[in-house]
């Protein structure tokens, strides 16, 4: 198994309804743990260079106020094949496809509300953990 870590954050959706603990239980029972977390108001341009991919997208306007309208939480999580293993707890973007008992289908509003990212690969892996961690805050 490859060991690795990736990047999550708790929405303001799921952080509103109190639902940081049912969601870090998840990550952990299916074997993530935690090895950076904190809870965070972001800044507009924090979620502006976060979301910067997204930039021409007509929906970034719309992203960037949901993303810093309340708290989020931040996590590296890691566990064997950390990315691949926290999409699949996930669940697809939009919970309406959503599998069954994934986070998203089971807690998302709707696909602008949907409670959870994670990172999609190990490159943005690395770009997102380093956007908001410093490495002396990662435990080993």
């Amino acid at each position: 198994m490859l060991v690795e870590r990736t990047f999550s954050i708790i929405k303001p959706d799921a952080v509103e309804r109190n639902l940081i603990g049912t969601i870090v239980s998840r990550f952990e029972s299916e074997g993530l743990r935690p090895v950076a977390m904190r809870r965070s108001l972001l800044s507009r341009s924090e979620a502006e260079g976060f979301y910067a991919e997204h930039s021409e997208r007509p929906f970034f306007g719309e992203l960037v106020d949901f993303m810093t309208r309340s708290p989020v939480v931040l996590m590296v999580l890691e566990g064997d094949n950390a990315i691949l293993k926290n999409r699949e707890i996930m669940g697809a973007t939009n919970p309406a496809d959503a599998a069954d008992n994934t986070l998203r289908k089971l807690h998302a509003n709707s696909i602008g509300e949907n409670s959870v990212h994670g990172s999609d690969s190990p490159v943005s892996a690395a770009r997102e953990l380093n956007w908001f961690f410093k490495g002396s805050e990662v435990s080993s």
